[in-house]
């Protein structure tokens, strides 16, 4: 089913201008024009903007993305290199999900301390030697 920017644009939460925009940064492949020249999309163009918020709320950067679609336009022939781009991207949300999970780790402790300040009226014991709480 051909789409015009405006429903994409309503499927996907994403405005008209960031559709362009996307479009002037080569970050969606497969847009064509009708005879008038207007863009034409398709269904699998919700799938690609849907992929491409989550990639880059994963933290890939405009130029990695755009890598990713210069390789989807290149057809079977890059899978292993987008395979590859995918992995290292993996491999840093992993981290980032370590590193997050020790951040959420020290703030339950601080809501801890700061609840046991609050429930006795006195000032808990520090939890690491020498350190100061605030």
């Amino acid at each position: 089913m051909a789409l015009r920017i405006g429903k994409l644009a309503r499927l996907t939460g994403r405005s008209v201008h960031t559709i362009r925009w996307y479009e002037t940064q080569r970050l969606i492949p497969g847009v064509r024009r009708d005879p008038q020249g207007r863009r034409v999309y398709h269904e699998q163009h919700v799938e690609w903007l849907a992929l491409l918020e989550r990639l880059r709320r994963s933290g890939m950067s405009i130029k990695e993305l755009r890598d990713y679609a210069s390789m989807v336009r290149k057809g079977s022939a890059s899978l292993r290199e987008r395979q590859q781009l995918l992995r290292t991207h993996r491999r840093l949300i992993e981290q980032r999900i370590a590193d997050l999970s020790q951040a959420l780790q020290i703030v339950d402790g601080k809501i801890e301390f700061y609840a046991k300040w609050i429930s006795s009226g006195v000032q808990p014991p520090l939890p690491y030697q020498g350190s100061k709480q605030s």
